[in-house]
């Protein structure tokens, strides 16, 4: 008989974040939206933290925000009268997305973090399985929304609106809209049909997100579709140990992204959240930051 496998478990900084991901989104909202007086006064924070990019999807114009959107930021500059490429956002976004894809839907994004919670309601809850052809329409809105519509659906004086963030995100209400509103007149008083449309779409998203994981992640999310792109060949990766796997199928039932990472350890819907690693009996599946460690132990049990 050969010998028993042995359970490698990782152990790095990552493996313990993992297990505590409600609580790292909890910090990373606040500290995006760190500056918590303004929620009282009605003032949107203007200092100079918001040149810079947060990597989640976090409304500018929420009250506390700490810095800009990277999807707000782009179609400012695509949407400008005196247009060129976007270097420095795209740049910033390039980075993220090269160091660890769309592990920042998983543990950095405000309104990721947002839907975690409105699915932890108890009430029956549905697969998204049978509707994986909707995770297409994101790349359809990053392309023709965000970037698209901002080139060429110009005024007479060259400049467009930022079309994501006005008609479709409804982060941009959560954070922004509706506490500018309680708490400042002048706002409230100038709500018109816009703020009841934006109204709509972050009721039927939260509803949605109560039965159904993270739906506008996987459906409609111009950011994740960017940051999606990079899950192949980012540095923080995960990897399957075939030699380990024993096809139990565990970790493609506990993925709410449907996903099966040992037929695809490089999926663009994985957003890097660790279930499956956690749900593996054998420690078959590991990330980059374990590769070495897990190679040396086997070393180890074979000499």
């Amino acid at each position: 008989m050969g010998k028993p496998f042995k359970i490698i478990k990782e152990k790095n900084i990552f493996s313990h974040l993992r297990a505590r991901r409600s609580w790292v989104q909890a910090f990373a909202t606040l500290f995006t939206n760190i500056h918590l007086p303004n929620f009282m006064s009605g003032k949107i924070y203007t200092g100079s933290g918001k040149k810079m990019c947060v990597p989640g999807l976090n409304c500018y114009s929420c009250p506390g925000a700490t810095g800009s959107c990277p999807i707000g930021s782009f179609q400012a500059v695509v949407g400008s009268s005196k247009f060129n490429f976007a270097y420095y956002i795209t740049g910033i976004l390039i980075l993220f997305g090269v160091l660890v894809g769309r592990l920042i839907c998983g543990f950095f994004c405000p309104f990721g973090w947002f839907q975690d919670l409105l699915y932890k309601i108890p009430t029956k809850k549905f697969s998204t399985k049978k509707l994986k052809v909707l995770r297409y329409l994101k790349y359809v809105i990053l392309i023709v929304v965000v970037w698209l519509m901002g080139v060429f659906l110009v005024d007479n004086s060259g400049i467009a609106p930022p079309y994501f963030c006005k008609y479709i995100c409804p982060q941009g209400i959560l954070e922004g809209g509706i506490p500018l509103a309680l708490t400042n007149p002048t706002i409230r008083n100038t709500l018109g049909k816009l703020f009841t449309w934006k109204s709509f779409i972050l009721i039927s998203i939260s509803g949605l997100s109560i039965i159904f994981y993270r739906p506008f992640c996987k459906w409609i999310c111009p950011l994740g579709a960017f940051y999606s792109l990079f899950n192949k060949i980012s540095f923080y990766k995960y990897h399957v140990d075939k030699n380990s796997c024993i096809s139990c199928g565990k970790c493609s039932r506990v993925c709410k992204m449907d996903v099966d990472i040992t037929k695809c350890k490089d999926s663009l819907e994985c957003i890097r959240c660790g279930e499956c690693i956690k749900s593996c009996p054998t420690g078959a599946i590991f990330t980059s930051l374990s590769h070495g460690d897990k190679f040396k132990t086997k070393q180890k049990e074979q000499a």
